[in-house]
């Protein structure tokens, strides 16, 4: 160890394994020492940044030898625009290291009796997995460190890509992206290049001002494509982009535009034009369709949630008689995936434009008994509530990664259903919940899913039963 500029630097560490949300470790005379971008069996040095008694944070500054376990990134970003953390490991590995986190979690967080963590279900394609993607356009572009010191090399050109990690008004200019299928490369480029042959202005992050600014895309596995053109303000070259597109991509079967002024790109309070088609997409899981609209959310591995879904219903157990209640339920579409052994789903969301999605997903689907509500599940769930719709014999929760509120865990506790089906995007909150959970419930299976491989990101379901 030794001090430079009054920081502390740490020589020739043994990056020893990986901790929670992608960071390594390494233990230095009995304190933790966490760190980004390295992989277990990594030779390193490393400038503390944050130095507390037991633990501390550092930046790798130097690499003295590769872990046997490295393999080549296959995109040319990789490290640059902040996703797909974990390219430089084999596939394998990364489902090896997910696993450890789920149980590492569960019993450093959950502290309860627990039945072993059955293997986690790998995917089969490993890039171009995502139904969804959203790109950036910006006038200023990330630079690279091998082009800082280039006075020939400026910031200042428009790009398309994605945000550079930890700076927001840069954009990464991305060459091509592995996550999705094509066309999501070609539309990107065909606007970007149409843009600058025709002087459009590009966002600028910054100032909040400019023409172009984000694009969204969804590719489906029945083969609709959906584009979302997002625009700062209202200008005659819509049109003619807009017109541009369907010449160049016949494929896309919907495409819409959203004029945004806000000062942030969520579509939440917008609403996207139609411009061509019928302004949604299906996208199809097992026998059932789904409705996709540019602001509904669906998971963004359809192939992976299949089987994460499939692993749902099994949890359920359902036998032809129970009652279902689906918390979160979204647009429906795990109670739609699950109710042909149900009774009766009823499905409760916090936001109202989901819920009207539910109830077109199940009229697509020709499912009579689901019901949809919209509203908080602790006001929803009242006597007169249970009277008119009945007790759930089987609960599922898919909350977000915050998990489940501790007004909402109380209110599963005193509604007491047979069994409860936890899937979660986060592991630790889950755990956290368990334990919350472990006053009437016990932990009887749980089953790891890998929806996005290349990230520390991982589903986990759990099966608990009334005591």
């Amino acid at each position: 160890m030794r001090k430079k500029n009054a920081l502390t630097v740490l020589e020739n560490i043994v990056v020893e394994e990986y901790a929670a949300e992608g960071k390594s470790l390494a233990r230095v005379n009995g304190k933790v020492i966490f760190m980004e971008n390295a992989i277990p069996g990594d030779l390193v040095d490393i400038r503390l940044i944050r130095n507390r008694k037991d633990w501390a944070e550092g930046l790798i500054t130097r690499y003295h030898q590769y872990s046997a376990d490295r393999v080549e990134p296959f995109c040319a970003h990789f490290g640059v625009c902040g996703g797909c953390q974990w390219q430089m490991l084999p596939y394998e590995k990364q489902l090896r290291y997910k696993q450890k986190q789920v149980e590492d979690n569960l019993s450093r967080i959950g502290k309860i009796a627990l039945p072993a963590v059955q293997p986690l279900i790998g995917a089969n394609k490993t890039r171009g997995y995502r139904n969804k993607m959203e790109y950036s356009f910006s006038n200023k572009r990330y630079l690279l460190a091998s082009e800082l010191a280039d006075p020939l090399v400026s910031s200042v050109r428009d790009s398309a890509g994605f945000h550079a990690k930890g700076i927001f008004d840069k954009i990464v200019d991305i060459g091509t992206c592995h996550l999705q299928e094509e066309p999501t490369n070609l539309l990107r480029h065909a606007i970007k290049d149409w843009a600058i042959n025709q002087h459009a202005s590009f966002y600028d992050l910054k100032l909040q001002e400019g023409w172009l600014r984000t694009l969204q895309l969804r590719i489906c596995t029945t083969g609709e494509v959906m584009v979302n053109v997002i625009f700062g303000y209202e200008d005659e070259k819509i049109k003619m982009l807009l017109d541009f597109l369907l010449l160049q991509f016949p494929k896309i079967t919907t495409l819409l535009y959203t004029i945004n002024s806000k000062r942030n790109d969520s579509l939440t309070d917008l609403n996207p034009q139609v411009f061509f088609g019928k302004g949604y997409v299906i996208e199809k899981l097992d026998n059932f369709n789904f409705k996709i609209g540019p602001k509904s959310f669906f998971q963004t591995n359809s192939l992976q949630a299949l089987r994460l879904y499939q692993v749902i219903r099994e949890f359920c157990g359902l036998t032809g008689g129970q009652t279902v209640y689906d918390l979160y339920c979204g647009t429906g579409s795990i109670g739609i995936f699950v109710s042909a052994l149900a009774k009766k789903i009823i499905g409760m969301e916090i936001v109202p434009e989901a819920i009207e999605d539910a109830r077109e997903n199940a009229a697509i689907n020709k499912i009579t008994h689901a019901s949809f509500f919209a509203g908080d599940v602790t006001d929803l769930c009242t006597e007169d509530f249970y009277v008119q719709h009945g007790k759930p014999e089987i609960i599922i929760t898919d909350p977000p990664r915050a998990g489940m509120h501790e007004r909402l865990i109380r209110k599963i506790l005193d509604i007491g259903a047979g069994i409860l089906v936890y899937a979660s995007c986060n592991p630790a909150t889950q755990a956290r919940d368990l334990n919350r959970l472990d006053e009437k419930y016990r932990v009887t299976r749980i089953q790891p899913v890998d929806l996005f491989p290349h990230t520390h990101h991982i589903e986990n379901v759990i099966r608990l039963e009334l005591r």
